[in-house]
């Protein structure tokens, strides 16, 4: 895994957004690309997805910090008590001073010290465990729809970068923009570089990544399931609303945005609860281990 420290160049934004996009942009194109065997024939085109609810069945960070949890990287009732602070987030419908401040000051600290290289042993074991059996097949189909075309294909999410990656890598995806978390000598700091990639933050880091890679935005296609991604699926020329909340689903109507729903009744409801408890794109599960401890 790349440290921060050797691929991010400084930021001249101060917008903490911009700096989170930049770096996740630089993060992904330092770890290159995957899987080398796949073509490439349609080199100015290329997919984003999202992950939660649009690629994964829930949070991949709440499934990551459950499976911490089990190691003893935090307690059970600290996971309990800073998923019931994502449940008033998404209740709410809104970001909170307490999850915005929560997720830029405080992610990842309780990871303080910690090698990369443990954390991402981590997440291989934990992608096993918690995350291969919930991954949405017919989202799976559109990714690969993409790959067959000679297109790139990257996930998009606030879950760290170093676990973005091992998902993407798993799917046989292109690579990954996410979270990232500063690190110095192979140990993380706690600390962010910019924020949580979400909302806007996520739009910066697709266009910082293409124009790295030479990508022509109106050519390129979008996925997720969340209102709060629209400045992400307002970057490209094609916009497809996943599995949608309320708010996306009206917003795909009113723009004549495709639709692609794969959840069915009694799916939709056995998923809702765990959905809602794993909303951690704002704050981040892993990022309120230490912080809710403090609160």
């Amino acid at each position: 895994m790349t440290e921060a420290a050797d691929v991010i160049v400084a930021a001249t934004a101060d917008d903490p957004a911009v700096r989170a996009g930049e770096a996740s942009a630089a993060a992904a194109v330092a770890a290159g690309e995957s899987p080398p065997d796949v073509p490439l024939t349609d080199l100015t085109a290329a997919a984003f997805f999202d992950v939660d609810n649009t690629m994964m069945v829930g949070a991949s960070i709440f499934h990551f910090a459950r499976g911490l949890a089990a190691r003893k990287f935090f307690t059970t009732s600290d996971l309990v008590g800073f998923a019931w602070q994502q449940v008033k987030f998404r209740v709410g419908g809104r970001e909170t001073k307490y999850s915005t401040t929560t997720g830029r000051d405080t992610a990842l600290s309780f990871v303080a010290g910690r090698s990369v290289a443990e954390v991402l042993a981590l997440g291989e074991e934990i992608y096993d465990e918690l995350m291969a059996d919930r991954i949405w097949a017919g989202t799976r189909a559109l990714a690969q729809m993409h790959l067959d075309a000679g297109q790139r294909v990257w996930l998009v999410t606030a879950t760290p970068v170093e676990l973005a990656l091992i998902i993407a890598r798993r799917l046989g995806l292109t690579g990954a923009l996410g979270t990232v978390a500063e690190s110095v000598d192979g140990h993380y700091t706690g600390r962010l570089v910019g924020e949580i990639l979400h909302g806007p933050a996520k739009a910066h880091a697709v266009r910082a990544l293409a124009a790295t890679e030479g990508l022509d935005l109106r050519r390129c296609t979008a996925y997720s399931d969340s209102i709060n991604d629209v400045p992400m699926l307002s970057a490209v020329g094609t916009a497809v609303a996943v599995n949608p909340d309320s708010q996306l689903r009206d917003l795909a109507k009113q723009r004549a945005w495709q639709v692609r729903d794969f959840r069915t009744g009694r799916k939709a409801t056995r998923i809702a609860v765990p959905s809602v408890l794993g909303a951690g794109a704002v704050a981040g599960a892993v990022a309120a281990g230490l912080a809710y401890r403090k609160k």
